[in-house]
């Protein structure tokens, strides 16, 4: 008998506890799986959420699939990162909004609960820790293992918020929370915006500084050139 998923694209925003965010341009080899994944947490849980993919202008069939595979689609007609979760996070239904990084499979959206578990406990903001993690052979960089801890670490001197892992891209919000901060850049720094400006906006972080987060290599196959 098949599994009854708890994922509703027609329900309203008092309804849904839960929106898992998944930003995405060209993912069509990936998105499919991440959906699963994110699917599959919900239904395991019994979290009354959706799956919304903010599409930033794919030209290779990601929104049809990933409407194939129950999620809600928002076209995103501003380029950039930041843009696609900026859009993304104003269409969100759920009380909470996790994000994954990159529709690429390299974060595990089958297991949540860590997030979860802060967000209902009244963190407005929840960050994934990949060294207090797993790190799979072939995740990261070595020179990215080397550098990132020490630049989440001139991050936490110069904002002074308790952040493990700045640059992880699986992370959590207090819907309400995150869409008052008002964030407004379109690329990458979108996520060092919203590390750096909740100091000024009274939001609360988790005291242990991260959820531990497994990262592994993405699915996307890449070519050098």
């Amino acid at each position: 008998m098949e599994q009854r998923p708890w994922v509703d694209r027609e329900m309203g925003d008092e309804q849904l506890e839960l929106t898992i965010l998944l930003p995405c341009l060209d993912e069509a080899e990936t998105i499919e799986l991440c959906i699963d994944r994110a699917r599959s947490y919900l239904a395991r849980t019994r979290v009354l959420g959706e799956v919304l993919v903010a599409d930033n202008g794919s030209t290779d069939g990601s929104q049809q699939l990933a409407i194939s595979k129950g999620a809600r689609v928002v076209a995103v007609r501003d380029r950039g990162y930041g843009s696609a979760l900026r859009h993304g996070i104003l269409a969100a239904h759920g009380r909470y909004i996790i994000i994954m990084g990159d529709a690429d499979d390299s974060y595990d959206l089958s297991n949540l609960e860590g997030f979860m578990a802060r967000l209902r406990e009244g963190d407005d903001i929840v960050i994934g820790n990949r060294f207090r993690g797993r790190i799979a052979p072939g995740a990261m960089p070595l020179l990215h293992r080397l550098g990132r801890p020490v630049l989440s670490h001139l991050g936490r001197l110069f904002f002074g918020v308790r952040i493990g892992d700045f640059h992880c891209e699986l992370r959590g919000f207090n819907r309400e929370r995150i869409r008052a901060l008002n964030l407004h850049t379109t690329g990458m720094e979108f996520a060092i915006s919203e590390s750096r400006r909740p100091r000024r906006n009274s939001v609360r972080y988790p005291v242990n500084a991260g959820i531990m987060t497994a990262m592994a290599p993405t699915r996307k196959v890449c070519i050098s050139k």
